[in-house]
């Protein structure tokens, strides 16, 4: 990646499903992500606070209609106050606020809420890497 706005590997929709828009772009991506040292990375490439939408979950309670005021669940919006300690099952890991609460949710499992935020692509990156680490 040349810039850091040089986002050629990103996937796109299309009928078929999110598919790379160059298949060699996307290979070259993800080599780099493989040697990246993402505690550091994120660390230098994440300002905050910043928004996010809690996006993913595998929390089958997340779900469930008693979960539908809970502050971190699936669909609600948090503001990130820092990355917290590596899980090493969920991957990296976010102190955030939400309704007057402090929790941790995994950064895989959120999406930076506005597209020109300087955080949105180093987001986008982890969530992606993340997927498709193995």
């Amino acid at each position: 990646m040349t810039t850091p706005d040089d986002h050629h590997w990103n996937l796109s929709e299309r009928d078929e499903g999110y598919l790379p828009k160059c298949e060699q772009a996307y290979r070259r991506k993800l080599k780099e992500w493989e040697a990246r040292d993402w505690p550091d990375w994120l660390t230098k490439h994440l300002a905050f606070p910043f928004t996010v939408t809690r996006e993913e979950s595998d929390l089958a309670a997340h779900y469930s209609p008693r979960m539908l005021n809970a502050p971190f669940r699936l669909g609600n919006t948090m503001e990130v106050l820092g990355l917290a300690q590596e899980d090493l099952e969920r991957g990296a890991m976010l102190r955030v606020s939400a309704k007057g609460l402090i929790g941790y949710v995994p950064l895989s499992d959120v999406a930076a809420v506005v597209k020109t935020d300087a955080n949105f692509w180093p987001v986008r990156e982890y969530v992606i890497w993340f997927a498709n680490r193995y």
